[in-house]
């Protein structure tokens, strides 16, 4: 490991400073203060308006900058802070650090080295979680919170929850946020990977030492808000990043490219791309208008299926093809119940504005939809049969 003095050199080329936010640590405060000073001078703390005595702590340290809140705000609010008057300092990089005294300053150089090869990357350390003296709820919760992040990105990650490490901040000072709780680390990871940012974890020591370590994480009610925004950036994940990436990728490479290369040549089986065709074309068909392309990227993830391709045929309601589709349902339906429905191009528009088909119609779209997903099941699974047998 490079010694104190040349990481200090690679922090100062790198423009970069580190932040430690805190509420009520003084037993940790200094500790830590004292730690990072041995890597770099280029400091700003965040004092988030504690009671305790930190206030007397923090002239020990007057060289250093300071931001103080009357009242705590949250460490959104501080994070968010710091990274304003970093930027304003000039700083392109920032290291955060809690200052309950679970992080290791030693491990500054880890964030430093790990930067150095990809400086379009936003680094979480890794802390062991399995350790004895680690508490069975932050295990869980870091496990859930794993599982979100996932979710929302597509991006797997062994701790999404530990408040270590370094972000770059000619990136997050472009993004809007809008938590200001302990949230805000979830949602500026997860907004940073929608916005193109390699999310990367570097390993961490962590100490949890229970005499010491003040924690003010709130279960219940940090936890309910915690919930309540994963649901919000799930949703916009489904609603629009993925359909967005989707069509991003479509747009570089040209709808020819994209399906002979993302669609046919991916590592995906003959079968699993078949079965995709079968969910896509099936929802696509199904009269949940305006919601295709959603459920059919969100059920692919639990089915393991090919996500583009259930995209790609969810789609087939186009609109050219949509009298066909209605027309097609009505008149199916109206076989199955027997009833005698008059429904055609001519009274297309009339009749489209009536409620007495939908019964016929509701019945007729599924069944419809289960008959052409299957044709084009087959058929698709024979083509990509053929072509793997050519290839």
């Amino acid at each position: 490991m490079d010694l104190p003095s040349e990481i200090s050199n690679k922090i100062s080329k790198l423009k970069c400073c580190v932040l430690i936010p805190t509420y009520n640590n003084e037993k940790t405060l200094e500790r830590v203060i004292l730690g990072v000073l041995n890597y770099t001078n280029n400091i700003i703390i965040i004092n988030d308006g504690s009671t305790d005595s930190t206030k007397h702590i923090l002239k020990k340290f007057d060289e250093l900058e300071q931001i103080h809140f009357p009242k705590n705000k949250g460490k959104g609010s501080a994070l968010r802070a710091g990274f304003k008057k970093a930027t304003k300092d000039g700083f392109d990089f920032a290291i955060t650090i809690d200052s309950d005294g679970q992080h290791y300053p030693n491990d500054i150089p880890v964030f430093i080295d790990e930067i150095l090869k990809d400086k379009n990357s936003l680094l979480i350390g890794s802390r062991n979680m399995t350790q004895d003296t680690v508490p069975k709820g932050s295990s869980f919760g870091n496990k859930f919170s794993n599982f979100w992040f996932w979710a929302e990105t597509g991006v797997k990650l062994t701790d999404t929850q530990s408040g270590y490490r370094l972000y770059p901040l000619h990136i997050i000072k472009n993004i809007r946020f809008r938590t200001t709780k302990f949230e805000f680390e979830i949602e500026n990871i997860v907004k940073a990977s929608w916005k193109g940012v390699t999310i990367k974890n570097v390993p961490v020591k962590v100490l949890y030492d229970p005499d010491e370590r003040v924690t003010h994480f709130r279960p219940y009610k940090d936890f309910a808000r915690i919930t309540v925004l994963n649901i919000w950036l799930l949703i916009i994940a489904f609603l629009y990043i993925k359909p967005r990436d989707l069509f991003r990728k479509i747009k570089k490479k040209s709808l020819k490219r994209f399906l002979t290369e993302d669609l046919l040549k991916s590592s995906d089986s003959p079968k699993k791309k078949a079965l995709s065709i079968l969910l896509g074309t099936f929802i696509g068909l199904t009269p949940f208008w305006g919601f295709h392309g959603i459920l059919a990227l969100s059920l692919s993830v639990p089915l393991k299926l090919n996500k583009a391709i259930a995209f790609a045929f969810s789609n087939i309601s186009i609109p050219p093809f949509i009298p066909f589709i209605v027309i097609g349902s009505i008149k199916i339906g109206s076989y199955i119940l027997g009833t005698n429905v008059n429904f055609n191009f001519s009274n297309f528009s009339e009749n489209l504005k009536s409620l007495t088909k939908v019964k016929e119609y509701l019945i007729g779209t599924f069944v419809l939809a289960a008959v052409v997903s299957i044709i084009f099941t087959l058929i698709g699974y024979k083509y990509l049969l053929l072509r793997k047998k050519s290839d």
